[in-house]
């Protein structure tokens, strides 16, 4: 603000003390309007923020993303916007974020792919580039095959692979893609050569299990959200979910252990974070908003009708969880042959 002083006499009726008087009050008036417009992290924000998806729209991360910025529109009354960055197996998007300025103005629902890709020679992220916010979602890998497959069980579609090594296709994303590592991480686990199932590069999961449907591949591992459409028509049938417990979605669907007595587990995490050095006060007042966001109604009723997996860690438990997500990373992929 720039203040303008004029030099006056006093007008009559006014003692020079009055005046004085004035004018101090004036400045002072004058100050305190300069202070309460300074731009400080208890006012934040002042202006639109952006939310960085590093995968293409219609797909469910960026679906996440748009129900979680429309509400949090609501809770700070500013606009947030979401953009979509691809490429680079997720490298584009998460690098976006990772090189933004620290300020809360661009923010990044980054996914699972961050503890994969530095592994893979793909990038130099890693999980510590970012400050963690918020854990929002959870959905574990499970085993697609279509619905006329004569395999009705997993360890029947596992037999299969053993007896026919190199027959069985599988599809669900690019290269080297979290789908891949869930798929050749259990085959690992179960004494099984994760080369004899070779694997056809997809745009994502909904082409791979078109795919999938047409014949042109046999096996696709991604979630049961993602596959939801096609269980329900009768299309693909579901044989394990690699999980801990079973999926509400879909009940029968048995975990690994429960199928072939494997404790593997993979999944598909997204979270909001921001770039390292995201000031603190910032930080906790998206997470404060985010948790309300997480308990409403309106998201879970979005994410339950979706099928999506709703999870939640602060900013301490999602970093301890990006952390742990990591060093699993780092023992899968150079094991099944998927390293840089």
């Amino acid at each position: 603000m720039t203040l303008y002083f004029a030099s006056q006499r006093p007008s009559a009726g006014h003692s020079t003390g009055e005046s004085m008087r004035g004018v101090i009050l004036g400045l002072l008036f004058a100050a305190l309007t300069a202070i309460g417009g300074c731009s400080g992290p208890s006012e934040y924000p002042s202006r639109p923020i952006m939310i960085v998806v590093p995968w293409g729209a219609g797909g469910g991360t960026d679906a996440i993303a748009r129900v979680v910025a429309g509400m949090m529109e609501k809770e700070l009354g500013k606009p947030v916007n979401v953009v979509n960055r691809t490429g680079g197996n997720g490298v584009i998007g998460h690098q976006a974020v990772a090189g933004a300025q620290p300020d809360g103005y661009t923010l990044g629902l980054i996914t699972a792919e961050i503890a994969m890709l530095h592994w893979q020679g793909l990038t130099e992220l890693t999980y510590a580039d970012y400050t963690p916010v918020a854990l929002m979602s959870f959905d574990p890998a499970g085993v697609q095959v279509r619905a006329d497959a004569p395999y009705q069980t997993l360890e029947q579609l596992i037999q299969a692979i053993r007896e026919r090594p190199g027959a069985l296709k599988a599809s669900g994303c690019g290269q080297g893609c979290g789908w891949q590592i869930a798929l050749y991480g259990m085959l690992s686990d179960l004494g099984v050569d994760p080369a004899t199932v070779p694997w056809v590069p997809s745009n994502g999961a909904a082409p791979g299990l078109l795919d999938l449907v047409a014949g042109g591949v046999d096996i696709v591992p991604c979630s049961l959200p993602e596959a939801r459409s096609l269980i329900d028509a009768g299309r693909v049938r579901s044989l394990a979910i690699m999980d801990e417990s079973r999926a509400q979605l879909f009940p029968d669907v048995p975990t690994l252990r429960q199928a072939v007595g494997s404790d593997w587990s993979h999944a598909a995490w997204r979270g909001i974070a921001g770039p390292k050095g995201l000031p603190p006060e910032i930080s906790d007042k998206l997470q404060e908003v985010l948790r309300r966001i997480h308990d409403s109604g309106e998201f879970q009723e979005f994410m339950n009708t979706r099928g999506f997996g709703v999870a939640w860690g602060d900013a301490g438990a999602f970093a301890a969880y990006m952390r742990k997500s990591d060093e699993a990373m780092g023992r899968i992929i150079p094991a099944v042959g998927l390293g840089g």
